[in-house]
């Protein structure tokens, strides 16, 4: 029969080919639309986990200076932040890894905060748990700056040994440990960051901090201050405990943490436990962040536990 009679025209081949290009940009777009919902939703989860997930995450250190195991539980860069009403929730993890001593390196308030409630309210739960130990951050120092003289003196009545160029020797379980907390560098500003040119002050500490053969443990909120120049090889600390750096902030498949402070982009002490030269470093991704540039991404807040074994 021919189509022509009875009022039939065949579609023409191009009229098919148009059809097939209108659908597929039709359908491309529901595709891009579906794919970015999904990237904002999955963007915001990411968001909201990194400052609200609280994980526990374990790390092991051995040397011969301990005969017994020993636990620390590590916290820092909380920045004003809460896990439940009065951080019950963070208190209540730390509680269950049964520390021996626990460390809080930093940053548990902001330079703008109103008043330091949520640190020493903190310190408070925490002293019920083991001996607390806290090292001053940059937020807790330029706090202090901006008219706050008396945090100090509160950390110390809210339970916390506060710790800024000064140690104290404990004993654990029949074994002596040093503790010492310092913020400033370990070298000097000399353009080759040497640790022969470093502040006298610093020096003198230093110098004092390290004639002993217990273990020693530094609190530097800056891994910054051992990394750069020979500070690791000259300065004989065991362990530095650090923070400050957030993991990063944003934290990426395969290529890892972002920012680094002074370490710039995408830093190779971030997150975890190094070795350089003669010195263990560790550095916690922290429990929050303030005033950064992009929130935490893919970088859940943390409890640090560190399990020193005897080697």
């Amino acid at each position: 029969m021919n189509p022509d009679i009875c009022g039939y025209q065949a579609p023409k081949k191009a009229d098919y080919i148009m059809d097939g290009m209108k659908n597929m940009r039709r359908n491309g777009r529901k595709i891009f639309l579906v794919l970015a919902l999904i990237l904002v939703i999955g963007l915001a989860v990411s968001i909201y986990a990194s400052y609200n997930c609280l994980t526990v995450r374990e790390y092991t250190y051995s040397t011969e200076k301990v005969s017994q195991g020993l636990t620390l539980v590590v916290l820092s860069d909380l920045h004003g932040h809460e896990f439940g009403k009065g951080n019950e929730e963070l208190a209540r993890k730390a509680a269950q890894q049964e520390p021996d001593i626990i460390l809080l390196d930093g940053d548990f308030l902001n330079e703008d905060s109103k008043d330091d409630s949520v640190a020493t309210e903190l310190i408070c739960a925490l002293h019920e748990i083991a001996p607390v130990y806290y090292a001053l951050g940059n937020h807790e120092i330029t706090y202090m700056r901006n008219g706050h003289l008396e945090l100090v003196q509160k950390i110390d009545e809210a339970g916390a040994t506060c710790l800024e160029l000064k140690y104290v020797d404990i004993e654990i379980k029949g074994q002596t440990l040093r503790i010492g907390g310092m913020y400033d560098y370990a070298f000097g500003l000399d353009g080759e960051d040497s640790a022969e040119a470093i502040d006298a002050e610093a020096g003198s500490f230093l110098k004092e901090y390290q004639d002993t053969d217990c273990l020693k443990i530094m609190m530097s909120h800056r891994p910054d201050s051992f990394i750069f120049g020979n500070a690791s090889s000259v300065w004989k600390v065991d362990l530095v405990v650090s923070g400050h750096d957030h993991g990063g902030q944003v934290v990426l498949p395969v290529l890892g943490g972002v920012f680094g402070g002074d370490q710039g982009y995408f830093p190779e002490y971030i997150h975890g436990m190094y070795q350089k030269d003669q010195m263990h470093i560790f550095v916690s991704s922290g429990l929050g962040s303030y005033g950064e540039i992009l929130p935490r991404i893919n970088n859940v807040p943390e409890i640090v536990v560190i399990h020193i074994q005897s080697k």
